[in-house]
C-alpha cells in the first residue's frame, strides 16, 4: 500500500498558493504548488496525495477545483494513476539533449562534487609518526582485531563522555570509515524489502547503501529554512514510520549533508520518542558534528537517553582527513558483537597504523579543528560572494556549519547543468543524487572546501555553463 501524504500537511507545506489574479483558475495555481513541491523534493516520488475530499475540506474548496487539479497533474506527467490504488506522485520524464562548449586546452577541471577536506599536514604528520613508534607494540599479536583497538576505542569513548553521552569502550566499534559503519549496520539490522526512513534531502551513499541492501528508502522531506521550529518534521516521519512499517531511521541532524542544517536540542529529545513509539531503531549519523562553524550544535541526540537505545556513527574523515578512512559505531554492547560477527565477511579489520593516527587526533582534537574552522569560515563566505555575484538569481542561505551549501536554482535544470559544466571546466554533483528517484532538479550541492581563489573559479565557470541552458525549456539549449 502507497503511504498517503496527510491533507493538513500538504495544506502546511502549500503555504500562500492561492491565485492573485482572477484570471487565473484556482485549479491551476494549487496544481502549480503542488507540482513546486514535487520538484523541490518536498513531496516525495511513489507518495499518493490526499484523497479529493479531504484536500477540499481543509482547503475550503469544492471538490471539483481538487479534482481538477488531479486530473491537471495527471497530464503533466506528476502523478501516476493505477487501477484500484490511489494516484501517487510521479515525475514526468526530461527530455536528454544538450551540447556542451569546448574547454580549453591545458584548462585544470576543478572538482566541486566531494565535500571532503585536505590534511592538515604537520598534525596528519606528527599523527602517523607517533603511529609509527607505537606500531612495533601490535607486532607480536595477529593485528586483526573487528572491533578496533582498546586504545581507539576508549579515546572515542572519551569523546563522547565529554559530549554528555556516557559511554563504555564495549559500546564502540571502530570501521574502516563512516560508510562501512552504516553499511554494516543495514546488513545487520534490515533485511531485503524493510524500509528504511531517511531525511530527503540525503547523504547519497546512503541511500545507494540502502538499495545494495535491498532495503527501500523512505523519504521524509526536510522543512523549508526559514520553518518553525525547525527543519525536521517529525509528525511526518512518526506517520511514514507507522504507514510503512519502517525498521530503521537515518538523520544526520549535525549539519545536515547537503543543507547544512542543525537539529534543535528540543527536536532530538522528540526524535528518540518518535522513532521509540513507532518501534523503529534510530541511526544518527554525526560525520559532521565537529564541523561546527557559528556555534557548536546541541548536546548528542545519545544524551537525550541517557546513551542508551540509539545507535550512532561517527567518522575521523570529515573532522581531519578525508584519506583517513577510520569511522565508528557506539551503540549496545549486544549490537556490537553482532556486527563484528556479520564483518568477518567484508573485511576482518581497520588497519592499525590508520586507528593509532586516528587516536592520536582525537587526543589533538581542539588543537586540529581549531583553525581548521577558522579557514572553513572563510571558504564559506567566498562561496557565498561568489555566488552572489556570479548567479544573482540563485537562493543560498549560510549553514551554520558542515562542508556545503544547498543552492536553489530558478529552473530545474540541475541534471542538465552537471551535464555541460564540465566543459565549462568544473565538475559538480546534481541535485537528484541527493534524493529519491530523480527530485530535486531545482537544486545543486557546492562544497566550499577547495581553496577561496578556487571557489571563486569553479562558480565562475559553473555560471559561464548555466547561461548555455534554456530555463524555459528545462534543458540547455544548442550553442553554435
Amino acid at each position: 500500500m502507497a503511504r498517503v501524504l496527510g491533507a493538513s500537511t500538504l495544506a502546511r507545506d502549500l503555504g500562500q498558493w492561492r491565485p492573485t489574479s482572477r484570471n487565473r483558475p484556482v485549479y491551476r495555481a494549487l496544481a502549480d504548488g503542488i507540482r513546486l513541491l514535487v520538484n523541490d523534493g518536498r513531496i516525495p516520488l511513489g507518495v499518493a496525495l490526499p484523497s479529493e475530499r479531504d484536500l477540499a475540506g481543509v482547503l475550503a474548496l469544492s471538490r471539483t477545483t481538487v479534482t481538477n487539479t488531479y486530473a491537471a497533474l495527471r497530464e503533466e506527467g506528476y502523478l501516476q494513476s493505477r487501477q484500484g490504488s490511489r494516484s501517487t506522485v510521479a515525475l514526468p520524464p526530461r527530455p536528454e539533449r544538450w551540447e556542451s562548449v569546448p574547454r580549453s586546452a591545458g584548462e585544470t577541471t576543478i572538482d566541486m562534487t566531494h565535500a571532503a577536506v585536505t590534511a592538515p599536514p604537520e598534525a596528519v604528520t606528527a599523527a602517523y609518526q607517533a603511529a609509527l613508534q607505537a606500531l612495533p607494540a601490535y607486532y607480536s599479536g595477529h593485528g586483526i582485531d573487528p572491533v578496533g583497538l582498546t586504545v581507539l576505542r576508549r579515546a572515542i569513548a572519551r569523546r563522547y563522555e565529554e559530549r554528555g553521552v556516557p559511554t563504555e569502550v564495549d559500546q564502540i566499534m571502530v570501521t574502516s570509515g563512516a560508510q562501512q559503519a552504516w553499511r554494516l549496520l543495514l546488513e545487520v539490522l534490515a533485511s531485503p524489502g524493510d524500509r528504511v526512513v531517511v531525511d530527503h534531502p540525503t547523504y547519497p551513499n546512503a541511500l545507494e547503501a540502502i538499495r545494495r541492501t535491498a532495503a527501500r528508502a523512505v523519504p521524509v522531506p526536510l522543512l523549508p529554512a526559514d520553518a518553525a521550529p525547525g527543519r525536521w518534521d517529525l509528525g511526518s516521519m512518526h506517520d511514514a514510520i507507522r504507514q510503512t512499517g519502517a525498521s530503521l531511521v537515518y538523520v544526520l541532524p549535525d549539519f545536515h549533508n547537503p543543507t547544512g542544517a542543525v537539529m534543535g536540542r528540543e527536536d532530538r529529545a522528540d526524535l528518540v520518542s518518535v522513532t521509540r513509539r513507532a518501534g523503529a531503531t534510530l541511526v544518527v549519523d554525526e560525520s559532521m558534528a565537529d564541523l561546527w562553524l557559528d556555534a557548536p550544535p546541541p548536546p548528542p541526540v545519545a544524551a537525550a537517553t541517557h546513551g542508551h537505545g540509539v545507535v550512532t556513527v561517527g567518522s575521523a574523515s570529515k573532522s581531519y582527513w578525508g584519506g583517513l578512512r577510520v569511522g565508528w559505531i557506539r551503540a549496545s554492547p549486544t549490537l556490537i558483537s553482532r556486527l563484528a560477527t556479520s564483518r568477518a565477511a567484508e573485511d576482518i579489520g581497520t588497519p592499525i597504523m590508520d586507528q593509532l593516527a586516528c587516536g592520536e587526533l582525537i587526543a589533538r582534537h581542539d588543537d586540529v579543528l581549531t583553525p581548521r574552522r577558522d579557514v572553513l569560515r572563510r571558504r564559506r563566505g567566498a562561496l557565498l560572494d561568489a555566488v552572489g555575484e556570479a548567479l544573482p538569481d540563485w537562493r543560498v542561505e549560510s549553514p551554520p556549519g558542515g562542508l556545503s551549501m544547498w543552492l536553489r536554482m530558478p529552473a530545474p535544470v540541475s541534471t542538465a547543468l552537471a551535464a555541460v559544466a564540465p566543459a565549462h571546466g568544473v565538475v559538480v554533483a546534481a541535485g537528484p543524487r541527493f534524493g529519491v528517484e530523480g527530485a530535486f532538479e531545482h537544486y545543486m550541492r557546492l562544497p566550499f572546501t577547495e581553496s577561496s581563489d578556487r571557489i571563486r573559479e569553479a562558480v565562475h565557470r559553473l555560471a559561464s555553463a548555466y547561461r548555455t541552458l534554456d530555463p524555459a525549456a528545462g534543458a540547455p539549449r544548442m550553442v553554435l
